[in-house]
């Protein structure tokens, strides 16, 4: 019977001076890769999201580190404190609460400083939602777009979301459980009939992947304040892009049945344009047809 050999013990070359980007598991701690299990090993300073998350990682893998906690709320008293020590010659490490550091996470203030000031960073890649959802969702690849947290209020992510509607990629979003419900109706609403996918809890115990059009999902009593962390990735709108005169004449068409508001959520669906250009053109040729009456 064949046997695996042992994993590779901790590495025992020196680590360089610089910042280090450590990616940690989104879920799964074996995850972690070897290679970030060494600069954690050797840093002298993690700097973390959350220390009582981090100080249960170091620990689940027997390290004991000095841990500094680093978030919007505490950059400007731990920022120069990192930058002091690197100037020195230090070693730090910086690390989220799961996942890419900088990827809808602390850092980018640190990163961006230590930069400026010529200090070394380095980047130690690992688990990402972010391309774990994205790998397991069945759409195109080859081109995307991370867009982050959509905004809390429907108007507001609305207007966020017909920035990005005409765009030919996929989009990739992270939304939280409570949120997950009224986030996908508004796609629904603004993106059309797209082909999208839901990821939760990815590399946990509950993973799960529901895929289907954003209609279908929004409709899906499983997304309603469901409890976890979601990704939710949009498929890419149509290769054809239509002119400014078929969105004219498919407005025209809608607008002898429905109001201006209605006519240009239909027209955005079908053609899948962004609906408040579409809304804008529907009042002006609105306003068009009544002066030629």
């Amino acid at each position: 019977m064949s046997r695996h050999p042992p994993p590779p013990a901790l590495s025992e070359a020196p680590l360089a001076p610089g910042l280090y980007l450590v990616a940690t598991p989104i879920g799964n701690l074996r995850d972690i890769t070897l290679r970030a299990l060494d600069v954690l090993s050797a840093a002298d300073l993690v700097m973390a999201e959350d220390t009582r998350v981090a100080g249960k990682l170091l620990h689940a893998f027997g390290l004991s580190k000095k841990l500094e906690r680093y978030d919007e709320h505490s950059a400007d008293r731990a920022g120069p404190k990192a930058l002091a020590l690197l100037a020195e010659g230090g070693r730090v490490a910086l690390v989220s609460d799961a996942g890419t550091p900088l990827v809808s996470d602390p850092g980018y203030r640190l990163a961006r400083e230590a930069i400026a000031a010529g200090l070394p960073v380095f980047p130690i890649p690992g688990a990402s939602a972010l391309l774990a959802g994205l790998t397991v969702a069945g759409l195109p690849t080859d081109r995307f777009l991370f867009a982050g947290f959509p905004p809390p209020k429907s108007a507001a992510r609305r207007a966020f979301l017909e920035e990005l509607a005409g765009l030919r990629a996929t989009l990739v979003f992270f939304e939280g459980g409570s949120r997950v419900a009224a986030s996908l109706a508004d796609m629904a609403e603004v993106f059309g009939s797209r082909e999208a996918a839901v990821a939760r809890e990815l590399t946990k115990l509950y993973e799960t992947v529901t895929r289907g059009t954003l209609a279908e999902l929004a409709a899906d009593p499983r997304m309603v304040s469901p409890k976890g962390e979601f990704v939710i990735l949009v498929g890419p709108g149509r290769e054809e892009i239509a002119t400014a005169a078929d969105a004219d004449n498919a407005l025209k068409d809608a607008l002898t049945r429905l109001r201006p508001a209605e006519a240009a959520s239909e027209v955005a669906r079908a053609l899948g344009l962004p609906r408040r250009d579409l809304y804008r053109r529907a009042m002006e040729l609105r306003a068009e047809a009544i002066e030629d009456r």
